[in-house]
């Protein structure tokens, strides 16, 4: 298994548009494994593989605390159940050292393919609602940082920005 670079905000890259996942093959299971890998490495409870610089719709996700319970979704759909909406404390893989309260729907539907291409659909409320919701939100191009002011979403940049050419400088 390979660990990927996890592209950080405000790379333009991470605004791309995710294509459908249309080949469930060895390709794939590797991008998969890396995903996991990269994502326990960084010590993350999710990725979506535009963060990985693959713009398809693959997402990985591990909630348990001994990295025992992986879930792949592989060309997810998420259906809002109900109208209740709670507040979640998110941060980001691509939007290091930064966390924000985010508003989100709380209870949600699941439909997509595991990795083999098998269909499957999960409700989900809690930290897995907000997971998903977050991880989609990169498979359409967007960050948590949108749903900021633009004050705090432009010095969250400002700051990003100055790390990355302090790091290139050293």
């Amino acid at each position: 298994m390979t660990r990927l670079t996890i592209l950080e905000y405000p790379d333009p890259k991470l605004r791309t548009i995710a294509k459908p996942v249309t080949e469930f093959n060895d390709k794939l299971q590797t991008l998969i494994d890396d995903m996991f890998e990269t994502m326990y490495d960084a010590h993350g409870i999710g990725l979506a593989a535009t963060q990985v610089d693959h713009h398809l719709q693959v997402i990985v996700m591990d909630l348990s605390e001994d990295k025992s319970q992986p879930q792949v979704f592989i060309n997810p759909e998420v259906t809002v159940v109900g109208d209740t909406q709670k507040v979640y404390e998110e941060g980001c893989l691509s939007v290091p050292g930064f966390h924000e309260k985010i508003d989100r729907p709380a209870d949600v539907r699941i439909d997509a393919k595991d990795r083999n291409g098998k269909d499957f659909s999960i409700e989900a409320d809690q930290l897995l609602a907000v997971c998903i919701q977050h991880e989609m939100d990169h498979l359409n191009g967007k960050l948590f940082v949108d749903y900021l002011s633009a004050l705090k979403r432009n010095r969250i940049k400002d700051k990003l920005v100055k790390a990355h050419r302090k790091q290139k400088a050293s």
